[in-house]
C-alpha cells in the first residue's frame, strides 16, 4: 500500500490497525472487568462522564460516548429505571434534560473507577508520564483532524 510517492505502509505500520486492535482489547478487557459490577461499556461511559462533568444533557453524553441520540436516550432510560441516574430539566432551559447520578449511580461509578484504574495501570505499563500526554495529545490530533470533511490537501 502507497500513501505518497515516497511513503509505503504495511498493514503493521498502519496507524489505524494498532487504534483498532487497541481499542478492541480494551473493550473486551473492560466489559470483562465491568461485569461484576453489573454495568456494560455503554453504562460505564455515562458514569464516566458524569463523575467528570457531574452534570451533563443527554446530548452531551451522547457527544462524549460517541453514540447516537436515540441510542443514548434509551441507555440513560434503562439507567433511570435501574435507578443509577435521575433526569431533570436544565434550569431556564426546560426542554434540556439533564442527567445527575444517584447514590447507587455514584456507588456503581465508583467500582467502575477502580476497575478502570488497574486497566490504565496494565495498559500503561512502563510508560512515563510524558509518554502518555503526548500519546493523549496525539490521539486528540487525530481525533481532531477527522472531525468533519476531508480538506483539500488530505491525501
Amino acid at each position: 500500500m502507497r500513501i505518497s510517492a515516497d511513503h509505503e505502509i504495511s498493514y503493521r505500520s498502519w496507524p489505524f490497525y494498532w487504534l483498532a486492535r487497541a481499542s478492541g482489547r480494551y473493550r473486551a478487557r473492560m466489559e470483562e472487568l465491568l461485569r461484576p459490577t453489573g454495568l456494560d461499556m455503554a453504562r460505564w461511559r455515562v458514569l464516566m462522564t458524569l463523575h467528570q462533568d457531574r452534570v451533563a444533557s443527554v446530548s452531551e453524553i451522547a457527544s462524549h460516548a460517541i453514540e447516537k441520540l436515540p441510542t443514548m436516550t434509551k441507555i440513560i432510560q434503562r439507567m433511570e429505571s435501574d435507578q443509577l441516574v435521575r433526569r431533570q430539566p436544565r434550569p431556564g432551559r426546560e426542554r434540556v434534560m439533564e442527567v445527575v447520578l444517584t447514590e447507587a449511580g455514584e456507588l456503581a461509578g465508583e467500582q467502575a473507577w477502580e476497575a478502570a484504574t488497574a486497566l490504565y495501570g496494565q495498559a500503561f505499563a512502563g510508560m512515563s508520564a510524558s509518554d502518555i500526554a503526548q500519546l493523549t495529545a496525539l490521539l486528540e490530533r487525530v481525533a481532531e483532524n477527522l472531525n468533519g470533511a476531508p480538506s483539500a490537501e488530505s491525501p
